[in-house]
């Protein structure tokens, strides 16, 4: 063997050190972004509203912009650090979520205009109470309206044929978290429009809780592989969210899609470190369509149940 050449196959561990090193950093990049995908949501949330605020922008505009960003973000982070690599959406998928996603805002935009029209007045110019106390009640009395239109969709037969097409999907990603009955979004959005203008909160705190609660429902959706710990007891998260989806109705509490709060005090609140659904969709998927038939989807509540069926399995 000549001087300039190696021994047959080379030092091994020369070979794997480069390999080694870089998943290390791979894997720590990923930590860091674990850590950090969250917190990094809810300074955004805040910056978008504190500058809708200052500069007066019309929340008609904001609104979609802020849900366009936030959707554009944990898509990313779908890539990054998915939680199942197995649950990102196909093509097909793709695009039937975003005919979803159209119908969804579109139910979404009916009931706060039905709301709009039908309440005097929808929000007053300048808060009744100091915003350090506006804001959190009006966050807490739009969660409250959220958490129990949508128990009632799982404990209501008729209520459970539209929102169980939310529960068709096999998988929990950022995309089908636009799938769902327009008229289930209808009344869902509609119950907490109603809720927020009753009470007459301004529209400036209406606008804040709004983006942190559009932030909050595509983040406990997201495929990420994000833990948030002892914040999971007041906020919403991905963990608890998919027990929500999960074909174990045991488990599948957490009707609280901003604040787990009412989850705790209702008794509906099923996590704990290190929980996780076997399977998340519907136990009996013959009762729904398959949610790539759009139209059999959309007509489904008006026809004959086989049998009376609740829950998410």
């Amino acid at each position: 063997m000549g001087k300039c050449e190696p021994p047959a196959g080379g030092d091994p561990k020369e070979e794997s050190g480069p390999v080694r090193r870089g998943s290390a950093y791979v894997r720590s990049v990923h930590a860091g972004i674990r850590l950090l995908a969250y917190p990094f949501l809810l300074v955004a949330t805040v910056l978008a509203a504190t500058a809708a605020l200052c500069f007066d922008w019309a929340p008609e505009r904001v609104s979609p912009l802020f849900l366009i960003g936030t959707i554009a973000y944990l898509t990313a982070l779908e890539r990054l650090i998915p939680y199942q690599r197995a649950w990102h959406p196909s093509r097909r998928e793709w695009r039937s979520y975003g005919v979803y996603f159209l119908l969804t805002a579109a139910g979404s935009a009916l009931a706060q205009y039905v709301v709009t029209t039908s309440v005097s007045e929808m929000a007053s110019d300048e808060p009744a109470l100091h915003p350090g106390i506006e804001i959190p009640a009006a966050l807490l009395t739009g969660s409250l309206a959220s958490y129990l239109v949508h128990r009632l969709g799982h404990a209501i037969p008729i209520l459970w044929r539209l929102h169980g097409v939310h529960h068709v999907p096999q998988k929990v990603n950022v995309a089908n978290n636009g799938v769902n009955h327009v008229l289930d979004i209808f009344l869902a959005q509609g119950a907490v429009q109603l809720s927020l203008a009753l009470a007459g909160f301004s529209s400036d705190s209406v606008l804040i809780v709004g983006l942190f609660v559009a932030a909050q429902g595509y983040f406990i959706h997201a495929n990420i592989d994000v833990r948030i710990g002892l914040l999971n007891h007041v906020l919403a998260s991905p963990e608890q969210h998919r027990l929500h989806h999960s074909t174990d109705l045991a488990e599948a509490g957490h009707y609280g899609s901003d604040l787990s709060i009412w989850d705790h005090l209702f008794d509906s609140y099923t996590w704990r470190p290190g929980r996780e659904p076997a399977a998340v969709g519907l136990g009996d998927p013959e009762s729904f369509p398959a949610t790539g038939q759009i139209t059999t989807t959309l007509l489904h509540p008006l026809r004959r149940a086989k049998r009376a069926g609740t829950g998410s399995a």
